[in-house]
């Protein structure tokens, strides 16, 4: 009789366990772990994850999430059967496109050069334009927003190039516009372009860099 009673309780004991599994949650398993921050990593696309924000997010220490990022990063950049990769800019993560995929997306955009650009592409566009020569870094302060993948964009349309390093620490690319920049927007010289408007304004924006 004792040993039924027993019996009982510890059935009991179990039912309550498996009725509050977040009090008694286990570290995530490893592969798990990638697969979480792969995920994050693809939903935020062009902002990023910090390595804080991945701390927060899976509730683990910032060794472990290095180690996990480092991983994926190897695994991406070794597997040639991937076309994109994880870049790392001042401990913030986020997917790239590899350099063999850069020549591809170029005839891609090209196959239809009138395309409508986003309105985000036009203020880039209109920094770059304007302020030529000019950092990622400095176009990332005038819009407020992360640029890298947007200048990949502009890249890939040929309406931007690389122009060189600037002098500042890091020696950062330098970007300018093109030939098919002045082309697409019918102007002889950038002394064309209207006085600089305030970036942020979609109408003026709109104007500067309507197409017909």
């Amino acid at each position: 009789m004792l040993d039924e009673e027993k019996t009982n309780e510890e059935n009991t004991e179990e039912r309550h366990y498996l009725d509050y599994p977040l009090q008694m949650e286990m570290p995530l398993e490893t592969g798990h772990a990638k697969a979480i921050l792969e995920g994050l990593l693809f939903i935020v696309g062009d902002d990023g994850i910090t390595v804080e924000q991945a701390m927060s997010a899976l509730e683990i220490s910032r060794e472990r999430v290095e180690i996990l990022f480092d991983d994926l990063m190897k695994e991406y950049a070794s597997d040639d059967n991937r076309g994109i990769e994880i870049a790392n800019y001042g401990g913030t993560y986020r997917f790239l496109s590899k350099a063999i995929v850069h020549d591809y997306a170029k005839k891609l955009f090209q196959l239809n050069k009138q395309a409508t650009l986003s309105q985000a592409a036009l203020e880039t566009l209109a920094i770059i334009a304007y302020k030529q020569p000019i950092t990622r870094v400095e176009i990332e302060e005038i819009r407020g927003v992360g640029a890298d993948m947007m200048l990949r964009k502009l890249m890939a349309r040929d309406l931007i190039r690389e122009s060189g390093r600037s002098e500042a620490p890091g020696r950062p690319i330098l970007y300018e516009v093109t030939d098919e920049f002045m082309n697409s927007f019918k102007l002889l010289s950038l002394n064309e372009l209207p006085e600089l408007p305030e970036f942020g304004e979609g109408e003026e924006s709109d104007e500067l860099f309507g197409r017909e």
